[in-house]
């Protein structure tokens, strides 16, 4: 779903002296609602707060700018719709109906002081030797240079979380052993590693980042030293980062684990093929990003954590849909493959199929997830049968051996190209009296 703003007036796509402001439905070019302007101004400054922030007096002056900074206002309006309202899917989320967490909490004799284990099920609290060895692998140093009195070349460590991603997933036998996790037969388990050290130096995954998510497992690592300095600055003063406090980066990295939650600071760019940072809307209500302490979640989190599980069992539904179709050409064509009776239902099943996507995606368009994943959930049942029919008209179908015939000798072709061949023998063989009269005399 692509929502942008239009502002209704015929003259211009950009003034803003009319009454009312459209909020339009670009994939179904549908009307959803008109907003007065004066609605339009709360409408904003609830959105601001909703970031935690606040609008300041002159934001009020913005509906009467003339054209020339509105035109510069118009693409931040379009890259915040496209960062708050419709964020990229990081990884696909299929659904489950059980979701596990397992918080593997790896320290030494210093205990698990300063971390909120509330929510957490299970705890990983004896000493093993895996774990040294999978902190050791993965520490690696990098310089800087710094300019005091000269410059001076500091050399620092931090973690590299794909070789410690590597590791841990070499060792997750003796992790699960010593940690007495239970096996878990249904669900999706998301394990989080927490590698509480006794050092006192400042030790970061990637230099930069607390906790770092994958698709298949979190890593969180602290120290004990308390803060350091980030290399971002915020209103001319530099940003300070509490080493100490992992539950703010936990809560961000399971959200990209466990529903494909995109950072608010990365925004997906087709024509780079690739993932870019900018962190202009990545502050106020956000678990990302250095420049929020709030770990709650916004309207945008949530969201997209419902919205993008309905994304990949749609893409699945249409992709299962597709593969179909290809079987069933590939076998002739549904009236060829199907009898009469299995062609009804089957056409009955497919036109059922497309009715409940397009109303889990109109349901979608309105924010509705409930109705849009019962759609899904009933769409799959009508796919099923769909794969069922195709599937038994193919294994009744039998080979047939067809004998080849010669076909019957073109005489008709065969005498007139002998006629023209021995035509043209006659003119060469009488050549010389034919064209007698053409020669020059002398």
């Amino acid at each position: 779903m692509k929502l942008f703003a239009k502002i209704s007036k015929k003259r211009s796509p950009l003034a803003l002296s009319t009454s009312t402001l459209s909020i339009l439905d670009h994939s179904q070019n549908l009307m959803l609602t008109a907003i007065p302007l004066g609605t339009a101004r709360r409408v904003l400054r609830n959105a601001w707060a909703a970031f935690g922030l606040e609008m300041i007096d002159t934001c009020g002056l913005i509906w009467e700018l003339d054209l020339s900074i509105m035109g510069l206002l118009y693409p931040v309006m379009g890259f915040c719709r496209k960062v708050l309202l419709v964020p990229s899917l990081r990884i696909p989320v299929p659904f489950e109906d059980k979701l596990i967490v397992e918080f593997i909490h790896i320290h030494g004799d210093g205990g698990s002081f300063g971390l909120d284990w509330k929510s957490i099920e299970r705890t990983f609290r004896d000493e093993c030797s895996i774990c040294s060895f999978t902190i050791a692998r993965a520490t690696t140093s990098y310089t800087s240079r710094y300019l005091f009195d000269n410059y001076t070349l500091i050399v620092s460590e931090y973690l590299d979380s794909k070789r410690l991603h590597q590791t841990i997933l070499e060792s997750v036998d003796e992790f699960r052993r010593v940690g007495k996790l239970p096996e878990e037969e249904f669900g999706r388990v998301l394990p989080v590693y927490v590698f509480d050290l006794e050092v006192n130096t400042i030790l970061l995954l990637d230099r930069y980042h607390q906790s770092v998510a994958f698709k298949d497992m979190v890593i969180a690592v602290r120290t004990k030293s308390t803060q350091t300095v980030s290399d971002y600055s915020c209103n001319g003063h530099h940003v300070f980062t509490q080493t100490r406090e992992l539950e703010r980066p936990l809560v961000g990295s399971i959200l990209q684990s466990m529903w494909g939650v995109s950072p608010t600071h990365l925004v997906w760019s087709p024509r780079h093929n690739s993932s870019l940072v900018d962190y202009t809307w990545s502050v106020g209500q956000t678990p990302f990003g250095p420049f929020s302490e709030i770990s709650s979640l916004s309207f945008v989190q949530k969201d997209a954590a419902r919205r993008n599980v309905l994304l990949t069992s749609l893409n699945y539904s249409i992709t299962s849909g597709i593969d179909v179709l290809e079987s069933i050409a590939a076998h002739g064509g549904d009236r060829k493959l199907l009898k009469q009776n299995r062609h009804y239902e089957f056409i009955q099943r497919w036109n059922l199929f497309r009715y409940k996507l397009d109303k889990s995606i109109s349901a979608m368009s309105h924010f509705d997830y409930e109705m849009a994943l019962y759609y899904l959930r009933s769409s799959d049942h009508d796919l099923y049968a769909i794969h069922t029919l195709v599937y038994h008209a193919s294994q009744e179908l039998e080979a047939s051996l067809v004998c080849f015939r010669d076909p019957p000798l073109p005489w008709t072709s065969l005498l007139l190209s002998g006629g023209a061949f021995f035509a043209l023998l006659y003119v060469y063989a009488k050549r010389e009296k034919l064209f007698r009269s053409k020669r020059k005399q002398f």
